[in-house]
């Protein structure tokens, strides 16, 4: 069988990766990928953007691909897997209106008003003045979002008024993050520990993954700005018995019924973004309609099911049927980013060293091309290197020791990801 995954990054490079190792498997496709993807036994790229839902349509079609398997958010937004199964073909991801819990964080916020899921306090605007109102009763630090897409970067810890306002500004004036600042959503902050909550669900039943923290800071010791993610490792040991059953009870179930009784039935994966605090209580501060990137990195790693098993599962709507069987051993990635991410960063850079990937160590491609023969940097996340361990030290202490075995210019990573649990 053939199967077609689309993206460029390092969820997709993982996912990728995990599908060829399923023996029932003859070639993936991955469009546009990377040059991680390019290289890959089993593997091979196709020059289709993911925001050409006809084109990737066309692809599948001619390639007579037995799934299409989506990674980012932008497509399943834009109505990817509406159209593919419009033409009768099996495509794994939430329909467009059951994307809107990602699509628009206003639309996410109402949700869980609506069906009792815990979030934090918040507010929707689109006019700066009654934003500007209402953030002179709220105390601070507070938390400003564009409503739509903005790539994991339109989020905005606002320490004191004078932060807030101008964050406001520049999404509802001055654009700066396009069509998705045309609304905000301003929330109350949340302390606590983030943890990453995933499960596959197919219209009806679902299946847990497996637990993951990710760390969205720039620089050690979770300071700088929100990236689209620097590292992250799984299982995250703040999810705790309770803390799960919690999250299955207050959080999981409830989003999935309650879909359902909106007239919405959900097939893909779905991500509840926690905050966890001292107590063990979890509210979610966000919904993402896809698996997370870098989460995915050290998820497929841990991964033993045939994840083409599962997703056929899901896809015939017989999940109950199956089982996720997850490695005993922990595993940790390190993002490797160009100088300067998340703001401005040379690209083109040459990347040489040991770039080869095994069972226990990974190299993820999340910014490469391959130009005749030469690898080459083409994003801010560059590679993510992932590795499994005993415990999270050591599987830490893999994924570092491999970093220093690889190059390019003035490549930056954080050194302490996994502090929290290490720590703890």
């Amino acid at each position: 069988m053939k199967v077609l995954i689309v993206g460029s990054g390092g969820r997709e490079h993982a996912l990728a990766w995990k599908v060829a190792q399923s023996g029932r498997v003859e070639q993936v496709i991955v469009a546009p990928g990377n040059g991680g993807t390019a290289t890959m036994r089993k593997c091979r790229n196709a020059n289709v953007q993911v925001d050409d839902i006809y084109g990737l349509l066309q692809l599948a079609e001619r390639e007579d691909v037995s799934f299409t398997l989506i990674g980012p958010e932008a497509p399943l937004v834009d109505g990817i897997v509406d159209r593919f199964e419009a033409a009768d073909m099996p495509c794994f991801g939430p329909s467009a209106e059951a994307a809107q819990l990602e699509g628009s964080k206003a639309f996410a916020k109402h949700f869980m008003q609506r069906h009792g899921i815990p979030t934090a306090n918040w507010a929707e605007f689109e006019q700066t003045a009654p934003a500007l109102d209402y953030l002179a009763s709220q105390s601070y630090p507070v938390v400003i979002k564009a409503s739509g897409l903005a790539a994991g970067k339109g989020v905005i810890i606002a320490e004191n008024p004078q932060q807030a306002e101008q964050a406001v500004r520049s999404m509802l004036e001055d654009r700066d993050y396009g069509s998705a600042g045309t609304a905000i959503v301003i929330e109350e902050y949340l302390s606590g520990e983030e943890a990453s909550f995933i499960v596959m669900a197919d219209g009806t039943e679902f299946i847990e993954f497996a637990t993951s923290q990710d760390h969205k800071r720039a620089l050690d010791g979770d300071r700088g700005p929100n990236t689209g993610g620097m590292g992250a490792y799984s299982p995250a040991p703040v999810v705790t018995p309770r803390v799960r059953q919690q999250v299955l009870e207050q959080v999981i179930k409830p989003t999935l019924e309650g879909m359902r009784t909106d007239g919405i039935s959900y097939t893909g994966f779905l991500y509840a973004g926690l905050m966890i605090d001292d107590q063990g209580h979890a509210k979610v501060l966000e919904y993402n309609c896809r698996l997370g990137d870098p989460e995915t990195q050290p998820l497929m790693l841990r991964l033993q099911t045939d994840l083409v098993d599962l997703i056929e599962a899901a896809l015939q709507h017989r999940l109950a049927s199956v089982h996720a069987n997850w490695h005993n051993k922990p595993a940790l990635g390190v993002v490797m980013t160009a100088a300067g991410y998340p703001d401005k960063y040379p690209k083109g850079l040459t990347i040489s060293g040991k770039l080869h990937s095994t069972l226990e160590c990974a190299v993820f491609h999340s910014g490469t091309r391959l130009v005749a023969g030469e690898l080459l940097s083409s994003g801010g996340r560059v590679l993510c290197v992932t590795a499994l361990g005993h415990d999270l030290q050591q599987a830490r202490d893999q994924a570092y020791q491999r970093i220093n075995e690889i190059s390019f210019d003035h490549a930056c990573y954080r050194t302490d990801i996994g502090h929290r649990a290490l720590s703890g």
